[in-house]
């Protein structure tokens, strides 16, 4: 973790294959940044699984509501809930949906963006300008790219942790 430059705006996702580091834009998106922060300071994000996993496309997760796989789970439900905060007013930007950023997975509406997030496996252009870009893995892409695929996955992947890496 030597290469972190600003820890209080990072994220480290503990996957099965191992730690995936993720840098925070706090200046582009800072309601969504402050949002994962939340939500992974209360543990919300752990054992959530990938609930929609497209090759060549992306992963999401961050169902807190319907996603914890210890807690009632039921993979049919994964990725219909958020979180009990309100919804998030888009934070569009200029920000490309490269490989390995965070977008903020929403419904039609560009402004209910809550808890679930998606990482991009490739550059997707397509989605630039229509979804919120608030991060970008700096390191562990592999373990991203490693996770199960389905819509839903069989087995799913799930993040077995979620922390800010200030608190770590």
């Amino acid at each position: 973790m030597a290469d972190i430059k600003d820890p209080e705006n990072t994220i480290i996702m503990t996957l099965k294959g191992g730690d995936v580091t993720i840098e925070l834009l706090p200046d582009v998106a800072p309601a969504h940044c402050a949002r994962m922060k939340e939500l992974a300071r209360a543990g919300a994000y752990d054992n959530v699984c990938f609930h929609r996993v497209i090759d060549g496309f992306m992963a999401q997760t961050g169902d807190v509501a319907n996603g914890n796989m210890e807690k009632d789970f039921n993979i049919g439900r994964a990725g219909t809930g958020g979180s009990d905060l309100p919804d998030l007013p888009a934070e569009f930007s200029k920000i490309p949906h490269a490989r390995g950023s965070l977008g903020a997975a929403r419904s039609q509406n560009p402004n209910s963006a809550n808890s679930q997030f998606f990482i991009n496996f490739k550059d997707n252009d397509f989605l630039n300008g229509q979804y919120t870009v608030y991060g970008q893995v700096t390191s562990g892409m592999e373990h991203v790219d490693a996770i199960m695929r389905g819509e839903p996955p069989m087995n799913p992947d799930r993040m077995i942790s979620v922390k800010v890496a200030a608190d770590v």
